[in-house]
């Protein structure tokens, strides 16, 4: 409820909520989804099994595990998606990150996550810098009356441990430099590759935590599907 509550109060502030039709004008991400699918489905899986433990509902708690069952096959059913169609999941990604690219400037939230994730992979774009082509404010075009023209978000930059402050104009006109000159100033590495490098440098962390999650559920499916068994056997005695 905490995370509802979180993803309801950063709507109300970005105006959202008096004005729904807005949540689906944003053309990239609205990280404020997360907070409200997660929080959704955490709260409704815990009211479920911690209810139908309580009072001993069999109902909720038949619920309760075919839910968390379905999460699991999910999760399972994407993973194995994602390892046979590798290929696809990477133009996919790509695509992703460029759309939010186009609507960096529309959404603090977003705007956000994208600063967050180049400088976290130490990268710029979905392939390279040049994909901030696509957004109206940093393209290259003779038209383009923006001051960030030719350039790219501060978080592209690389990180000079002397500054304490953050030079958020750091990435204006680089791209306007010749090739071989940018890579002094900014990440001209893209963020798929970075995070493709990152997943071959933490795949065993990465495994573990899936692995650790899914024995967690079917732990869960077990103790809920076991408790079921006891109170009907129980009912069945009277």
């Amino acid at each position: 409820m905490a995370l509802v509550a979180i993803g309801l109060w950063a709507w109300s502030e970005k105006g959202v909520l008096s004005n729904i039709s807005s949540i689906t004008d944003l053309g990239g991400l609205d990280p404020v989804w997360l907070f409200m699918v997660v929080g959704g489905v955490m709260f409704i899986l815990g009211f479920a099994g911690c209810i139908g433990a309580l009072r001993e509902n069999t109902f909720l708690l038949k619920f309760f595990s075919v839910f968390l069952g379905i999460i699991f096959f999910l999760e399972l059913t994407t993973g194995i998606l994602a390892f046979v169609f590798k290929d696809w999941i990477k133009d996919q990604l790509n695509l992703f990150i460029n759309n939010n690219i186009r609507a960096y400037r529309d959404d603090i939230d977003l705007q956000n996550l994208i600063d967050f994730t180049q400088e976290y992979w130490d990268c710029c774009g979905a392939f390279g810098a040049d994909d901030w082509n696509l957004n109206i404010y940093f393209n290259c075009t003779d038209g383009n009356p923006s001051r960030e023209k030719c350039g790219v978000p501060f978080s592209c930059c690389t990180k000079d441990p002397a500054e304490d402050v953050i030079n958020t104009q750091c990435g204006y006109d680089i791209r306007a430099k010749p090739d071989s000159e940018q890579k002094d100033y900014i990440n001209v590495k893209g963020c798929v590759p970075q995070f493709e490098k990152w997943l071959q440098d933490n795949l065993t962390l990465v495994a573990g935590i899936f692995i650790g999650v899914a024995l967690l559920q079917i732990f869960g499916i077990c103790l809920a599907q076991n408790l079921v068994s006891d109170i009907e056997a129980v009912r069945a005695s009277w």
